[in-house]
C-alpha cells in the first residue's frame, strides 16, 4: 500500500534570526514556542495526517532533528543527510529516489508555524487528492499584506498561472489588489514517481546525478564526493516553473514564515506564544521589545529590538532585519 509521507525539510541555520540562532542551534530547533521548536511543532501537525516521516538534513543537523522527534514520542523511519547543501531539488529528488514511485511526498520546511488546524487539514487533504491524479501541487497561502521577503503564485483556480519572485513594494502592493496572487508558502506534494519523471524531462542533469549520489548512500547518509557533483537549483527553478502538470491549493489555514525578528515579533504580538519575547519596560517606550532573559529598560526608545544572548548582545531598528545578513558576514567564527 502507498503511503503518504511528510519530508521534513531542516537545514537551515536562521541566518537573520541571528544572535538567537546559531550553527550549533538553528532556529528551527529553538524551543521557544509554547515549550516545543518549530521543527517538534510540524512533527506533531503533520503527524495526524501521514503515514511517516522523513528527515531530510545535513550531517551537522541530524541528531538534534532526531533526538527532537524522541522527545515527542514519534517515529522515523526514512532520513537524507546531505554532507553538503545543493539546493531543494537535489534534495527533494534523493528524498523521491528513497521510495516507493507512487508514494505521495509531503514536503514542508521545519521553521513556519500554521494556526487553524481544520483549515490546513483541509488543504492538505486536497493536495493529496491532486497529488494522486498525477499532478504536483503547491500551497498558495492568501497575502495578510503586501510582503516582499516572500515568493507568489499568480493564479485561476487550481491552475498556476506564473510563479514570481520576492517584489520590490509597489509591485507586492498590486499583487494583492489582483487578488490572483498569494504568498508561495514553500510546502509541495506528489508522487514521488512524478516528480522525478518532471526533473529527468526538465533537467536530467540533476536527476542523473541526484540518483548516482542517491545509489551511494549509506543507511540515509549521502557521499560527499558524488553529492558536490550535483549541480545545484531549486525546485521552483528546476521543476515547478517549467512542468504543465502544476496545481495549487488556495489554503485559508494562518501561516507564519518565522524567519526574521520582525515576523516573530509579529506572531508574539498575535499569539503571546514566543517564549523570551517582551515589550522593553521604562517611560514612553513605544513598539520596542526585548528577546532574552534580562529585563530591559529604555527611556523614550521605539522602533527597537534588543536581542540579548549569553555571550552578545544585538540592537537593531525594527523592519531592519534584512540587514543581519549583512552584520552576519563580518562576525567573528567564535559567534556564529
Amino acid at each position: 500500500m502507498n503511503k503518504l509521507i511528510n519530508v521534513v525539510l531542516s537545514g537551515g541555520s536562521g541566518t537573520r534570526l541571528w544572535p538567537l540562532s546559531r550553527k550549533s542551534k538553528p532556529k528551527q530547533f529553538l524551543k521557544i514556542f509554547d515549550e516545543k521548536s518549530l521543527f517538534q511543532h510540524t512533527i506533531t501537525r503533520n503527524s495526524i495526517l501521514v503515514d511517516d516521516f522523513m528527515l531530510l538534513t545535513n550531517i551537522d543537523q541530524e541528531a538534534q532533528g532526531i533526538n527532537q522527534i524522541q522527545e515527542i514520542n514519534i517515529s522515523l523511519k526514512h532520513k537524507i543527510i546531505e554532507p553538503v547543501g545543493r539546493n531543494t531539488a537535489p534534495a527533494i529528488a534523493l528524498s523521491a529516489f528513497s521510495v516507493d514511485k507512487d508514494d505521495i511526498l509531503l514536503v514542508t520546511p521545519s521553521d513556519h508555524m500554521v494556526s487553524d488546524f481544520d483549515e490546513y487539514k483541509k488543504s492538505v487533504n486536497r493536495a493529496v487528492s491532486l497529488a494522486k491524479e498525477g499532478f504536483l501541487v503547491t500551497f498558495g497561502i492568501k497575502p495578510e499584506y503586501p510582503e516582499t521577503g516572500y515568493g507568489y503564485i499568480e493564479f485561476k483556480g487550481e491552475d498556476v498561472i506564473s510563479f514570481r519572485e520576492k517584489p520590490d513594494y509597489k509591485t507586492a502592493v498590486s499583487f494583492i489588489e489582483k487578488e490572483n496572487f498569494y504568498w508561495n508558502s514553500g510546502m509541495f506534494c506528489f508522487k514521488a514517481g512524478v516528480f522525478l519523471s518532471e526533473l529527468k524531462k526538465y533537467r536530467v542533469d540533476i536527476y542523473e546525478a541526484s540518483k548516482k549520489a542517491y545509489d551511494s548512500n549509506n543507511n540515509g547518509h549521502i557521499n560527499y564526493d558524488e553529492m558536490i557533483n550535483i549541480p545545484e537549483e531549486s525546485i521552483d527553478y528546476a521543476v515547478f516553473e517549467k512542468s504543465e502538470l502544476i496545481k495549487t491549493v488556495k489554503s485559508k489555514f494562518q501561516w507564519t514564515d518565522l524567519g526574521s525578528f520582525d515576523s516573530l515579533i509579529s506572531y508574539f504580538n498575535k499569539n503571546n506564544m514566543v517564549e523570551g519575547i517582551s515589550h522593553i519596560k521604562g517611560i514612553d517606550n513605544l513598539n520596542s521589545y526585548s528577546i532574552g532573559e534580562k529585563e530591559v529598560y529604555g527611556i523614550g526608545v521605539s522602533d527597537l529590538t534588543v536581542v540579548d544572548t549569553e555571550d552578545c548582545i544585538l540592537i537593531l531598528p525594527n523592519q531592519s532585519v534584512n540587514r543581519i545578513k549583512e552584520l552576519h558576514s563580518n562576525i567573528k567564527e567564535i559567534l556564529l
